[in-house]
C-alpha cells in the first residue's frame, strides 16, 4: 500500500510559511498543488486539492494544540485498510475515493510519525513561525525548524535583550 512518506507530510505542514511577517499560503495555486499530488501518484482537480487542503489545515491544528478532530474524521470517513494475501504475505490496501487518497495518505503518514516517533514532530519553537519540524536528534531537543534561521534570530535577539537590561559599567 503505497503511503507518504515523513519528507512528504513535512511538505504539506510547511506548505504556509511566513514569509517577510506575513503567512503565505504555497498550496493556494492549484497548479502548484496539482504538481505536488501529481508527484505522488494523485490526479490533480477539484476535489482531490480540497482534501489535501483540509487534512493539511486540520493536521497543523492538531501539531499547533487545537482541536481537529471534525475535519480529520471527514477526511478518514469511510475509508477502510484491507488484507490481502499476496505471494510476501499480508498486503494492506485502502479503499477510498480516488480523490480523497492522497488525503488519506497524509493523514495516515502523520499517524505513523506519530506513532514511531512519539514527541518528534512538532511546531517550530519561534512563535512567529508557521513551520514544523521532525527531530531526528538523538536527544530530541531540536527547537527550531531551522537553526539558520528561526535558531539563529532568536539567540540574537534574546542576546540583545540581555544586553540592553544588563547594567553599564563606568
Amino acid at each position: 500500500m503505497p503511503v507518504l512518506d515523513d519528507q512528504a507530510l513535512l511538505e504539506a505542514l510547511n506548505s504556509t510559511p511566513v514569509a517577510d511577517g506575513r503567512r503565505r499560503d504555497l498550496w493556494r495555486d492549484d497548479r502548484e498543488l496539482d504538481r505536488w499530488a501529481r508527484e505522488r501518484g494523485g490526479l490533480g482537480g477539484d476535489e482531490e486539492r480540497r482534501w489535501l487542503r483540509t487534512a493539511r489545515d486540520a493536521l497543523q491544528a492538531v501539531e499547533s494544540g487545537a482541536s481537529a478532530e471534525p475535519r480529520l474524521g471527514r477526511v478518514l470517513a469511510g475509508v477502510r485498510k484491507v488484507p490481502r494475501a499476496g505471494a510476501s504475505g499480508v498486503e494492506w490496501h485502502l479503499e477510498v475515493p480516488p480523490e480523497r487518497r492522497l488525503a488519506v495518505e497524509l493523514v495516515l503518514a502523520w499517524a505513523d510519525v506519530k506513532e514511531r516517533m512519539p514527541g518528534r514532530l512538532r511546531p517550530c519553537g519561534n512563535p512567529e513561525c508557521r513551520l514544523f519540524l521532525l527531530d531526528r536528534s538523538r536527544a530530541n531537543t531540536a527547537r527550531w525548524c531551522s537553526m539558520k534561521t528561526c535558531g539563529n534570530r532568536l539567540k540574537a535577539r534574546r542576546h540583545q535583550a540581555r544586553v540592553r537590561e544588563a547594567p553599564r559599567a563606568e
